[in-house]
Protein backbone atom coordinates (compact mmCIF):
# COMPACT_ATOMS: atom_id res chain seq x y z
CA UNK A 1 0.00 0.00 0.00
CA UNK A 2 2.86 2.75 0.47
CA UNK A 3 4.56 1.90 -2.90
CA UNK A 4 0.93 2.62 -4.07
CA UNK A 5 1.17 5.54 -2.41
CA UNK A 6 4.34 6.79 -3.30
CA UNK A 7 3.56 6.28 -7.14
CA UNK A 8 0.27 8.68 -6.38
CA UNK A 9 2.51 11.11 -4.98
CA UNK A 10 5.65 11.06 -7.74
CA UNK A 11 2.32 11.23 -10.92
CA UNK A 12 1.18 14.40 -9.22
CA UNK A 13 4.66 15.64 -9.10
CA UNK A 14 4.98 15.48 -12.29
CA UNK A 15 1.96 16.82 -13.08
CA UNK A 16 3.01 19.72 -11.05
CA UNK A 17 6.09 20.34 -13.09
CA UNK A 18 4.13 19.69 -16.51
CA UNK A 19 0.98 22.29 -15.88
CA UNK A 20 1.51 25.78 -15.11
CA UNK A 21 -0.32 27.99 -12.49
CA UNK A 22 -2.81 30.63 -13.25
CA UNK A 23 -3.10 32.86 -9.83
CA UNK A 24 -6.55 32.80 -8.35
CA UNK A 25 -6.23 34.13 -4.83
CA UNK A 26 -4.99 37.51 -3.89
CA UNK A 27 -2.02 38.41 -5.37
CA UNK A 28 -0.12 35.54 -7.58
CA UNK A 29 -1.08 33.05 -4.80
CA UNK A 30 -2.89 29.60 -5.23
CA UNK A 31 -6.32 28.87 -3.16
CA UNK A 32 -6.98 25.63 -5.57
CA UNK A 33 -5.91 23.08 -3.30
CA UNK A 34 -9.10 21.04 -2.82
CA UNK A 35 -12.35 19.94 -5.16
CA UNK A 36 -14.07 19.56 -2.37
CA UNK A 37 -12.96 22.84 -0.50
CA UNK A 38 -13.89 24.73 -3.72
CA UNK A 39 -17.42 23.59 -3.46
CA UNK A 40 -17.96 25.39 -0.40
CA UNK A 41 -15.48 28.84 -1.37
CA UNK A 42 -12.93 27.01 0.89
CA UNK A 43 -14.55 28.14 4.25
CA UNK A 44 -13.80 26.01 7.40
CA UNK A 45 -10.66 24.24 5.72
CA UNK A 46 -8.43 24.62 8.81
CA UNK A 47 -10.91 22.53 10.56
CA UNK A 48 -11.21 20.18 7.80
CA UNK A 49 -13.79 21.58 5.50
CA UNK A 50 -12.02 20.85 2.49
CA UNK A 51 -11.45 17.07 2.87
CA UNK A 52 -7.74 15.69 3.18
CA UNK A 53 -6.58 18.57 1.43
CA UNK A 54 -7.55 20.62 4.40
CA UNK A 55 -3.70 19.63 5.94
CA UNK A 56 -2.57 22.37 3.29
CA UNK A 57 -4.04 24.92 5.67
CA UNK A 58 -3.44 23.00 8.75
CA UNK A 59 -1.89 20.11 9.40
CA UNK A 60 -3.42 19.21 12.07
CA UNK A 61 -6.82 17.79 10.46
CA UNK A 62 -5.20 15.03 9.56
CA UNK A 63 -6.08 13.91 13.20
CA UNK A 64 -9.55 13.53 11.60
CA UNK A 65 -8.74 10.47 8.68
CA UNK A 66 -8.28 7.25 9.85
CA UNK A 67 -5.52 4.75 8.37
CA UNK A 68 -4.21 5.53 5.13
CA UNK A 69 -5.75 7.64 2.62
CA UNK A 70 -5.00 9.78 -0.69
CA UNK A 71 -6.34 12.48 -2.08
CA UNK A 72 -6.35 14.08 -5.92
CA UNK A 73 -7.69 17.03 -6.74
CA UNK A 74 -7.60 18.38 -11.11
CA UNK A 75 -8.42 22.16 -11.61
CA UNK A 76 -9.15 23.92 -14.99
CA UNK A 77 -8.90 27.84 -13.97
CA UNK A 78 -10.30 29.67 -17.01
CA UNK A 79 -9.43 33.34 -15.88
CA UNK A 80 -10.31 36.51 -18.43
CA UNK A 81 -8.49 39.63 -17.64
CA UNK A 82 -7.91 42.38 -20.38
CA UNK A 83 -5.96 45.79 -19.85
CA UNK A 84 -7.39 49.18 -22.08
CA UNK A 85 -4.70 51.70 -22.07
CA UNK A 86 -6.33 55.06 -21.83
CA UNK A 87 -5.82 57.01 -24.95
CA UNK A 88 -3.11 60.15 -24.90
CA UNK A 89 -1.08 58.69 -22.81
CA UNK A 90 3.13 59.46 -23.58
CA UNK A 91 3.66 55.36 -23.85
CA UNK A 92 1.24 55.21 -26.55
CA UNK A 93 2.10 58.23 -28.90
CA UNK A 94 3.25 57.31 -32.21
CA UNK A 95 2.53 53.64 -31.26
CA UNK A 96 -0.95 53.22 -31.93
CA UNK A 97 -1.19 57.28 -33.11
CA UNK A 98 -2.64 58.16 -29.99
CA UNK A 99 -5.62 55.39 -30.03
CA UNK A 100 -4.23 52.32 -28.19
CA UNK A 101 -6.34 49.25 -28.32
CA UNK A 102 -7.29 46.41 -25.60
CA UNK A 103 -4.90 43.71 -25.30
CA UNK A 104 -7.81 40.96 -25.58
CA UNK A 105 -7.32 38.17 -22.91
CA UNK A 106 -3.97 38.45 -21.47
CA UNK A 107 -4.89 35.68 -18.46
CA UNK A 108 -3.64 32.03 -19.40
CA UNK A 109 -6.01 29.17 -18.92
CA UNK A 110 -4.19 26.36 -17.06
CA UNK A 111 -4.85 22.83 -15.15
CA UNK A 112 -3.61 22.79 -11.78
CA UNK A 113 -3.41 19.30 -9.85
CA UNK A 114 -2.71 18.84 -6.09
CA UNK A 115 -2.01 15.52 -4.29
CA UNK A 116 -2.59 14.50 -0.31
CA UNK A 117 -1.79 11.35 1.48
CA UNK A 118 -1.78 10.28 5.21
CA UNK A 119 -1.45 7.68 7.45
CA UNK A 120 -2.64 6.83 10.94
CA UNK A 121 0.60 4.80 11.81
CA UNK A 122 -0.71 4.78 15.38
CA UNK A 123 -3.50 5.39 17.41
CA UNK A 124 -2.65 8.81 18.28
CA UNK A 125 -0.34 9.63 15.31
CA UNK A 126 -0.77 10.51 11.79
CA UNK A 127 2.26 11.14 8.88
CA UNK A 128 1.37 12.89 5.63
CA UNK A 129 2.78 13.97 2.60
CA UNK A 130 1.15 16.90 0.49
CA UNK A 131 2.56 17.87 -3.24
CA UNK A 132 1.08 21.20 -4.62
CA UNK A 133 1.34 24.73 -5.84
CA UNK A 134 0.99 27.22 -3.36
CA UNK A 135 1.91 29.91 -5.58
CA UNK A 136 1.74 30.62 -9.97
CA UNK A 137 1.19 33.10 -12.59
CA UNK A 138 0.92 33.25 -16.33
CA UNK A 139 0.16 36.13 -18.34
CA UNK A 140 0.33 37.49 -21.42
CA UNK A 141 0.42 40.64 -22.95
CA UNK A 142 0.44 41.44 -26.88
CA UNK A 143 4.19 41.67 -27.97
CA UNK A 144 3.45 45.10 -29.79
CA UNK A 145 0.99 47.08 -27.42
CA UNK A 146 0.94 50.50 -25.66
CA UNK A 147 2.11 49.12 -22.35
CA UNK A 148 5.19 46.71 -23.64
CA UNK A 149 7.99 48.22 -21.97
CA UNK A 150 6.08 47.34 -18.40
CA UNK A 151 5.27 43.92 -19.17
CA UNK A 152 5.34 41.79 -22.36
CA UNK A 153 4.67 38.14 -20.51
CA UNK A 154 4.99 36.68 -16.78
CA UNK A 155 5.82 33.51 -15.54
CA UNK A 156 5.67 32.56 -11.88
CA UNK A 157 5.95 28.50 -10.62
CA UNK A 158 6.33 26.70 -7.97
CA UNK A 159 6.16 23.29 -6.51
CA UNK A 160 5.64 22.30 -2.93
CA UNK A 161 6.46 19.10 -1.27
CA UNK A 162 4.99 18.99 2.32
CA UNK A 163 5.55 15.94 4.67
CA UNK A 164 3.95 16.50 8.30
CA UNK A 165 2.71 14.83 11.14
CA UNK A 166 -0.10 15.53 13.04
CA UNK A 167 -0.89 13.97 16.78
CA UNK A 168 -3.96 13.89 19.14
CA UNK A 169 -3.09 15.16 22.43
CA UNK A 170 -6.31 14.66 24.00
CA UNK A 171 -9.99 13.91 22.75
CA UNK A 172 -10.32 17.11 22.18
CA UNK A 173 -7.47 19.02 21.00
CA UNK A 174 -5.09 17.63 17.86
CA UNK A 175 -1.51 19.50 17.14
CA UNK A 176 0.41 19.07 13.77
CA UNK A 177 3.96 20.97 11.84
CA UNK A 178 5.23 20.16 8.26
CA UNK A 179 8.51 21.58 6.09
CA UNK A 180 7.90 23.46 3.50
CA UNK A 181 10.12 22.27 0.38
CA UNK A 182 9.70 24.71 -2.19
CA UNK A 183 10.78 24.95 -5.90
CA UNK A 184 10.77 28.40 -7.14
CA UNK A 185 10.86 29.98 -10.66
CA UNK A 186 10.34 32.98 -12.10
CA UNK A 187 10.51 34.76 -15.69
CA UNK A 188 9.73 37.72 -16.91
CA UNK A 189 9.34 40.11 -20.16
CA UNK A 190 9.36 43.11 -21.35
CA UNK A 191 10.21 45.95 -24.10
CA UNK A 192 13.27 47.96 -24.37
CA UNK A 193 11.26 50.76 -26.46
CA UNK A 194 7.91 52.18 -27.39
CA UNK A 195 8.31 51.36 -31.05
CA UNK A 196 6.72 48.15 -32.77
CA UNK A 197 8.89 44.95 -32.37
CA UNK A 198 11.25 46.44 -30.18
CA UNK A 199 13.58 43.83 -28.20
CA UNK A 200 12.92 42.58 -25.26
CA UNK A 201 14.52 42.58 -21.55
CA UNK A 202 14.23 38.64 -20.06
CA UNK A 203 14.28 38.57 -16.75
CA UNK A 204 15.01 34.54 -15.14
CA UNK A 205 15.64 33.09 -11.95
CA UNK A 206 15.06 29.99 -9.13
CA UNK A 207 15.86 28.43 -6.16
CA UNK A 208 14.72 26.03 -3.78
CA UNK A 209 14.08 27.14 -0.43
CA UNK A 210 12.42 26.12 3.05
CA UNK A 211 9.44 27.14 5.58
CA UNK A 212 7.05 25.75 7.43
CA UNK A 213 3.36 24.74 8.60
CA UNK A 214 1.54 24.40 12.03
CA UNK A 215 -1.70 23.91 13.11
CA UNK A 216 -4.13 23.13 15.98
CA UNK A 217 -7.90 21.17 15.73
CA UNK A 218 -10.27 21.93 18.79
CA UNK A 219 -13.55 19.83 19.19
CA UNK A 220 -15.26 21.60 21.97
CA UNK A 221 -18.27 19.60 21.81
CA UNK A 222 -19.78 17.42 19.71
CA UNK A 223 -20.42 18.18 15.82
CA UNK A 224 -17.97 21.02 16.24
CA UNK A 225 -14.24 21.59 15.07
CA UNK A 226 -12.59 25.05 15.33
CA UNK A 227 -9.14 24.82 13.61
CA UNK A 228 -6.10 27.63 13.33
CA UNK A 229 -3.82 26.96 10.80
CA UNK A 230 -0.55 28.91 9.99
CA UNK A 231 2.14 28.65 6.58
CA UNK A 232 5.13 30.37 7.42
CA UNK A 233 7.51 32.79 4.76
CA UNK A 234 9.44 31.48 2.17
CA UNK A 235 12.55 33.38 1.25
CA UNK A 236 14.04 32.20 -2.22
CA UNK A 237 17.33 33.32 -3.14
CA UNK A 238 16.45 33.36 -7.17
CA UNK A 239 19.74 33.18 -9.02
CA UNK A 240 19.60 33.73 -12.76
CA UNK A 241 19.88 36.32 -15.49
CA UNK A 242 18.61 39.73 -16.80
CA UNK A 243 19.17 39.30 -20.89
CA UNK A 244 18.87 42.21 -23.67
CA UNK A 245 20.07 41.20 -27.03
CA UNK A 246 23.05 43.41 -26.41
CA UNK A 247 24.00 42.18 -23.06
CA UNK A 248 23.34 39.10 -20.33
CA UNK A 249 24.03 40.03 -17.01
CA UNK A 250 24.24 36.76 -14.06
CA UNK A 251 22.07 38.27 -11.20
CA UNK A 252 20.88 37.02 -8.03
CA UNK A 253 17.79 38.80 -5.89
CA UNK A 254 16.82 38.03 -2.51
CA UNK A 255 12.21 37.47 -2.24
CA UNK A 256 10.31 37.00 0.59
CA UNK A 257 6.92 35.06 0.13
CA UNK A 258 4.59 35.70 2.24
CA UNK A 259 3.24 34.12 5.72
CA UNK A 260 -0.50 33.09 6.22
CA UNK A 261 -2.95 32.27 9.34
CA UNK A 262 -6.09 30.48 8.80
CA UNK A 263 -9.36 29.87 10.87
CA UNK A 264 -11.95 27.49 10.54
CA UNK A 265 -15.17 26.76 11.96
CA UNK A 266 -17.16 23.55 10.88
CA UNK A 267 -20.49 23.08 12.92
CA UNK A 268 -23.13 20.43 12.61
CA UNK A 269 -26.12 21.52 12.83
CA UNK A 270 -27.96 18.09 12.27
CA UNK A 271 -27.14 15.06 11.33
CA UNK A 272 -27.75 16.03 7.54
CA UNK A 273 -26.63 19.52 7.63
CA UNK A 274 -22.81 21.37 8.68
CA UNK A 275 -22.23 24.64 8.52
CA UNK A 276 -18.87 25.88 7.69
CA UNK A 277 -17.02 29.37 8.08
CA UNK A 278 -13.33 30.63 7.43
CA UNK A 279 -10.91 33.71 7.85
CA UNK A 280 -7.50 34.20 6.20
CA UNK A 281 -4.99 36.99 6.53
CA UNK A 282 -1.94 37.01 4.76
CA UNK A 283 1.20 39.10 4.85
CA UNK A 284 1.79 40.17 1.27
CA UNK A 285 3.07 43.33 2.88
CA UNK A 286 6.44 41.58 2.72
CA UNK A 287 6.10 41.58 -0.92
CA UNK A 288 7.44 45.10 -1.17
CA UNK A 289 10.93 45.74 -3.22
CA UNK A 290 13.32 43.32 -3.91
CA UNK A 291 16.92 44.30 -5.74
CA UNK A 292 18.02 42.41 -8.64
CA UNK A 293 22.26 42.61 -8.10
CA UNK A 294 24.65 41.97 -10.58
CA UNK A 295 26.44 38.68 -9.17
CA UNK A 296 30.05 39.67 -10.73
CA UNK A 297 29.79 43.46 -9.24
CA UNK A 298 27.17 43.68 -6.14
CA UNK A 299 25.52 46.36 -8.29
CA UNK A 300 21.95 47.12 -8.64
CA UNK A 301 20.31 45.99 -12.10
CA UNK A 302 17.17 46.57 -11.30
CA UNK A 303 14.51 46.25 -8.83
CA UNK A 304 11.10 44.45 -8.85
CA UNK A 305 8.86 46.67 -7.53
CA UNK A 306 5.35 45.35 -6.15
CA UNK A 307 4.29 47.38 -2.82
CA UNK A 308 1.69 44.65 -1.78
CA UNK A 309 -0.47 45.26 1.40
CA UNK A 310 -1.83 42.99 3.65
CA UNK A 311 -4.78 41.21 2.65
CA UNK A 312 -7.53 38.87 3.82
CA UNK A 313 -10.25 36.57 2.70
CA UNK A 314 -13.39 35.49 4.20
CA UNK A 315 -16.31 32.70 3.47
CA UNK A 316 -19.43 31.41 4.09
CA UNK A 317 -20.29 27.63 2.86
CA UNK A 318 -22.40 24.65 4.13
CA UNK A 319 -22.83 21.25 3.21
CA UNK A 320 -26.14 18.91 2.52
CA UNK A 321 -26.18 15.15 2.80
CA UNK A 322 -28.83 13.98 0.44
CA UNK A 323 -28.31 10.54 1.67
CA UNK A 324 -25.73 8.25 3.07
CA UNK A 325 -23.74 8.48 -0.47
CA UNK A 326 -24.09 12.07 -1.92
CA UNK A 327 -23.19 15.01 -0.53
CA UNK A 328 -24.18 18.76 -2.13
CA UNK A 329 -22.31 21.89 -0.71
CA UNK A 330 -22.25 25.19 -1.89
CA UNK A 331 -20.48 28.50 -0.40
CA UNK A 332 -19.93 32.14 -1.11
CA UNK A 333 -16.78 34.31 -0.30
CA UNK A 334 -14.82 37.80 -0.70
CA UNK A 335 -11.29 38.43 -0.95
CA UNK A 336 -9.55 41.78 -0.20
CA UNK A 337 -6.85 42.25 -2.73
CA UNK A 338 -3.76 42.94 -1.82
CA UNK A 339 -2.93 45.38 -4.88
CA UNK A 340 -4.40 48.67 -4.83
CA UNK A 341 -5.30 51.08 -7.90
CA UNK A 342 -1.47 53.09 -7.00
CA UNK A 343 0.63 49.74 -6.64
CA UNK A 344 -1.62 47.69 -10.12
CA UNK A 345 0.45 46.55 -12.85
CA UNK A 346 0.16 45.25 -16.49
CA UNK A 347 1.62 41.77 -15.45
CA UNK A 348 -0.91 41.54 -12.78
CA UNK A 349 -3.83 43.37 -12.65
CA UNK A 350 -4.99 41.73 -9.60
CA UNK A 351 -8.19 43.56 -7.44
CA UNK A 352 -10.87 42.78 -5.30
CA UNK A 353 -13.25 39.97 -5.93
CA UNK A 354 -16.23 37.63 -4.98
CA UNK A 355 -16.75 34.30 -4.93
CA UNK A 356 -19.36 31.78 -5.18
CA UNK A 357 -19.35 28.08 -5.77
CA UNK A 358 -21.40 25.01 -5.61
CA UNK A 359 -20.49 21.20 -5.60
CA UNK A 360 -21.25 17.53 -4.40
CA UNK A 361 -18.96 14.28 -3.18
CA UNK A 362 -20.55 10.78 -4.07
CA UNK A 363 -19.10 8.12 -1.99
CA UNK A 364 -18.64 4.97 -4.54
CA UNK A 365 -18.04 2.36 -1.77
CA UNK A 366 -16.27 2.50 1.65
CA UNK A 367 -12.72 2.93 -0.01
CA UNK A 368 -13.60 5.45 -2.83
CA UNK A 369 -15.40 8.68 -3.07
CA UNK A 370 -15.47 10.73 -5.77
CA UNK A 371 -16.02 15.14 -5.84
CA UNK A 372 -16.41 17.90 -8.66
CA UNK A 373 -16.60 21.87 -8.05
CA UNK A 374 -17.41 24.80 -10.13
CA UNK A 375 -16.81 28.32 -8.63
CA UNK A 376 -17.18 32.06 -10.27
CA UNK A 377 -15.18 34.80 -9.27
CA UNK A 378 -16.68 38.38 -9.96
CA UNK A 379 -13.66 40.96 -9.96
CA UNK A 380 -13.68 44.56 -9.78
CA UNK A 381 -12.91 46.50 -12.37
CA UNK A 382 -9.58 48.67 -11.66
CA UNK A 383 -6.85 50.96 -13.14
CA UNK A 384 -3.48 51.39 -14.14
CA UNK A 385 -1.62 54.40 -13.26
CA UNK A 386 2.08 54.51 -13.88
CA UNK A 387 3.70 58.06 -13.91
CA UNK A 388 6.81 57.72 -15.19
CA UNK A 389 9.34 57.46 -16.64
CA UNK A 390 6.85 56.28 -19.41
CA UNK A 391 3.77 57.96 -17.97
CA UNK A 392 0.97 55.13 -18.67
CA UNK A 393 -2.73 54.79 -17.60
CA UNK A 394 -5.41 51.80 -18.43
CA UNK A 395 -8.42 50.25 -17.07
CA UNK A 396 -9.03 46.39 -16.29
CA UNK A 397 -11.48 44.35 -16.22
CA UNK A 398 -11.60 40.66 -15.20
CA UNK A 399 -13.56 37.22 -14.28
CA UNK A 400 -12.54 33.76 -13.29
CA UNK A 401 -14.25 30.22 -13.62
CA UNK A 402 -13.30 27.27 -11.69
CA UNK A 403 -13.71 23.34 -12.77
CA UNK A 404 -12.53 20.81 -10.16
CA UNK A 405 -12.87 17.11 -9.84
CA UNK A 406 -11.25 14.57 -7.21
CA UNK A 407 -10.92 11.34 -5.71
CA UNK A 408 -10.24 10.29 -2.47
CA UNK A 409 -9.09 6.51 -2.19
CA UNK A 410 -8.88 4.71 1.54
CA UNK A 411 -6.16 2.30 0.96
CA UNK A 412 -6.57 0.09 4.08
CA UNK A 413 -9.84 -2.16 5.15
CA UNK A 414 -11.97 0.62 7.38
CA UNK A 415 -13.44 -2.47 9.19
CA UNK A 416 -10.09 -3.20 10.77
CA UNK A 417 -9.04 -0.71 13.39
CA UNK A 418 -5.89 0.88 13.51
CA UNK A 419 -3.05 -0.41 15.51
CA UNK A 420 -2.69 1.04 18.86
CA UNK A 421 0.71 1.63 20.13
CA UNK A 422 1.43 1.09 23.69
CA UNK A 423 4.41 2.09 26.29
CA UNK A 424 6.55 -0.70 26.76
CA UNK A 425 5.71 -2.59 30.19
CA UNK A 426 8.29 -1.86 32.85
CA UNK A 427 9.08 -4.68 35.62
CA UNK A 428 10.75 -4.27 39.14
CA UNK A 429 13.84 -5.76 38.99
Amino acid sequence: MISKVLRLAGAAALSLSAMAGAAQAGGFALREQSAIGLGNSFAGSAAGGSGLASMFWNPATMADFAGLQSSVSLFAIAPYSQITPSAGTNATVGFFGGTPGPTGDMAQDAALPASYSTWQVADKVWIGLALNTPFGLVTQNPFNWAGQVYGRTSRVTSINATPSVAVQVTDWLSLGAGVQIMSFKVRLTQGLAVANNAPSAELKGDDTALGFTAGATIKPMAGTEIGIGYRSRVSPKLDGTLATPFSTTAIVSDVTLPDQVTIGLRQKVTNDITLLAGWEWTHWGLFSRFPVLAQNTGATATTLVFDYRDSWFASLGAEYAWSKDLTFRAGLGFEKSPIKNDTRTVRLPDSDRTWTSIGMSYKWNDNLSFDASYAHLFAKSGTITVPSPLPFAATTKSHVDLFAIGLTYRWDDPRKAVPVVRPPLVTKG
